[in-house]
């Protein structure tokens, strides 16, 4: 457990068996865990002033996966909460066998929802609430959603919302106006694709718009 904490100060090692052990002693004697519809699992990234020659995403770490109830509100209470990051650092929720990565099939022609954060307050409650609805089936295309990011920035926080099939604007559309109601947003929404980013090439206002 600690040292998921410490990555949040800085630190770069995997907790993942460490807190699986934390959880499980606390846990011990619950009864009857309410299981998830699926897995999902919380990453981190401290993005740090990167080694000479390492590959984007070589400080992203996958920290714990879950599938209960009891055990999301176990991590998110003590570790996975905004306001415990530094700058230039991320948390991630995404489905299990999925990795917050471009290059990961799920994600590789996909595209994200973007939702800037002027305040912690703010970048907390809407982080919260996005996770509930994710662990809680919520979207009605939750099968085209891969994870949410939160980022903290010193020029300004933001969540992200990533789904698979960019091309489809339709879909995006939907999830988009769904995910607005839920974080309770009112200004436009912006939908972005991986691979205009890939490309160096983003769009200008975003493909989409809600």
């Amino acid at each position: 457990m600690a040292e998921v904490e410490a990555a949040a100060t800085g630190a770069s090692e995997s907790p993942e068996v460490e807190v699986a052990e934390a959880s499980a002693a606390e846990g011990g004697a619950a009864k009857a865990p309410h299981k998830l519809q699926r897995q999902w699992a919380f990453w981190f990234d401290i993005q740090s002033k990167p080694k000479p020659g390492a590959a984007w995403g070589s400080s992203l770490r996958k920290a714990y996966t879950f599938d209960t109830v009891e055990d999301f509100w176990c991590m998110y209470d003590q570790i996975f909460r905004p306001s415990k990051l530094t700058v230039n650092a991320d948390f991630h929720l995404f489905k299990a066998g999925v990795e917050p990565k471009w290059e990961d099939p799920e994600c590789a022609n996909g595209g994200k929802w973007t939702v800037p954060c002027s305040r912690k307050a703010n970048l907390e409650t809407m982080w919260l609430e996005t996770l509930m609805a994710l662990i809680g089936e919520q979207f009605d295309e939750s099968d085209e959603i891969c994870g949410i990011v939160a980022s903290v920035r010193q020029r300004g926080d933001k969540l992200a919302l990533w789904t698979r099939t960019a091309s489809n604007e339709a879909v995006q559309v939907n999830i988009g106006k769904k995910w607005k109601e839920i974080v309770d947003y009112n200004d436009k929404m912006v939908y972005s694709f991986h691979d205009d980013a890939r490309r160096d090439k983003p769009s200008r206002g975003g493909r989409y718009t809600v």
